[in-house]
């Protein structure tokens, strides 16, 4: 078992967490995006983006990118690379994005959000993978010594993107989603997460 073979009714049963869906996010800031992302949007919108690598690239990369230079580079990006915590429990596998506290390490530090793209262009069949890699992030943390009350996950279609916070035993579902063509508002629900992590490590 792995990240994406999780259910949201397996993870109630092996890990205890309930969830619900309800408003995350209230009085999100809209933040201008820089004319180096303007420009790297439009030219994703002239080409073929079919895949899930194409949009990977070419649209979510982009954006993170523009949030990290945005927070002098407070967290840094892993693409690809495997969270593997405990096979056992199925907590193991590859993530498509991890944001974490940047500390000039090689190694993952301090998991803070977890991006994952919806498959079939449906950006709820996402969700228990996300589910999962973000009890994954929560484990990795306590493993390391360090305690975060609250972990954020995502999953988008990069037109179609939708939040997750695991706090204790409860998931919560964002019950909104934020699209791509209103970049100004997703950019702030973005740093809106990264601001309570400015706030809480040093």
């Amino acid at each position: 078992m792995a990240y994406r073979d999780f259910t949201l009714k397996t993870i109630r049963e092996k890990f205890g967490i309930s969830n619900e869906v309800k408003n995350l996010f209230e009085q999100i800031e809209e933040i201008a995006i820089s004319k180096d992302l303007q420009e790297d949007l439009a030219l994703a919108r002239g080409l073929p983006i079919r895949s899930e690598k194409a949009k990977s690239e070419l649209i979510v990369m982009p954006i993170l990118i523009e949030l990290m230079k945005r927070n002098e580079k407070f967290f840094t990006i892993y693409s690809g690379d495997y969270l593997n915590v405990d096979k056992e429990k199925g907590l193991s596998g590859e993530c498509d994005f991890i944001l974490s506290k940047n500390v000039g390490t090689f190694e993952i530090n301090t998991p803070i959000l977890t991006i994952v793209e919806a498959k079939k262009n449906d950006v709820e069949i996402g969700i228990p993978q996300c589910a999962a890699q973000m009890l994954g992030a929560k484990y990795y943390n306590e493993e390391a010594g360090q305690t975060i009350d609250k972990i954020y996950g995502c999953v988008t279609t990069a037109d179609n993107w939708i939040f997750l916070k695991l706090e204790g035993d409860k998931l919560v579902i964002d019950n909104r989603k934020y699209y791509l063509g209103k970049i100004e508002e997703l950019i702030g629900v973005f740093q809106f997460i990264i601001d309570y992590y400015k706030g809480k490590l040093k």
